[in-house]
């Protein structure tokens, strides 16, 4: 049934493969916001990394205003993550089943307010760039913060970095010939292999559907991505709200 797969993959009560399921679907949709964001005002707002470094080079150049950019950026990535923590704290408290669905909502609600004022903003170039990274930056950590809390830190949705890291380490086990017959052998974790390339196929498919989507449509490529999270956590809320009344 539709109504149980979706408390199965986002609902309180969490096991390995909701866990991995979501994070596909999570990575998917954060390839596509970040491609397709990247079209619309030509930055990545997926990877703190990238900006902190940015804050660096542009703090050494004497460039203030991009200084001033950069920390914003990273700020708004933090103020999402700590707005996760806030929603799921609030709800675990309350034993809800919303737990992990609150935030997502709120993603999907933000996400579907970048669809609809982004043409609007296009034309008012000095409000498009500082709204669109804010927010989206905000979007970023928001989702990378509910993946890392209902998996326990072991997948990250948002940035590929560690996910192609650990990729390569498995791949390198699984290589691996180990001519001393007096060691054990190395194994790799073939499990733990197809978590990490699906959450890398998903994130460059969601980046090509992202970008594609963008230069068919424009901003209207969120309108989908918005909905099916919108979906996906609508029935553990639902649940909450049948149970309250």
């Amino acid at each position: 049934m539709p109504l149980d797969y979706a408390r199965f993959l986002v609902g309180r009560q969490r096991t390995v493969a909701a866990n991995r399921q979501l994070g596909w679907v999570l990575a998917f949709t954060a390839g596509a916001i970040n491609a397709g964001g990247f079209l619309a005002v030509q930055q990545y707002t997926s990877h703190v990394t990238g900006m902190v470094s940015a804050l660096a080079d542009n703090l050494v150049l004497g460039q203030g205003a991009l200084v001033v950019d950069a920390l914003v950026a990273v700020l708004a990535f933090l103020l999402g993550a700590m707005v996760c923590a806030q929603l799921v704290n609030h709800a675990r408290r309350r034993a809800m089943a919303s737990e992990y669905a609150l935030p997502l909502l709120l993603e999907a609600g933000l996400i579907l307010v970048f669809g609809l004022l982004g043409p609007w903003l296009a034309h008012y170039e000095g409000l498009l760039l500082p709204f669109t990274v804010l927010l989206l930056c905000f979007i970023m950590g928001l989702q990378n913060a509910v993946v890392t809390k209902l998996s326990h830190a072991v997948i990250r949705t948002t940035h590929m970095t560690g996910i192609v890291t650990d990729l390569g380490i498995e791949l390198g086990k699984l290589v691996y010939w180990n001519r001393d017959r007096t060691q054990p052998p190395v194994r790799a974790d073939r499990e733990r292999l197809g978590v990490l390339g699906g959450l890398l196929g998903c994130f460059l498919a969601g980046g090509i559907s992202g970008a594609y989507g963008f230069k068919a449509v424009g901003y209207g490529f969120t309108v989908p991505l918005a909905v099916l999270l919108t979906v996906l956590a609508l029935v553990p809320a639902w649940d909450d709200l049948r149970r309250a009344r």
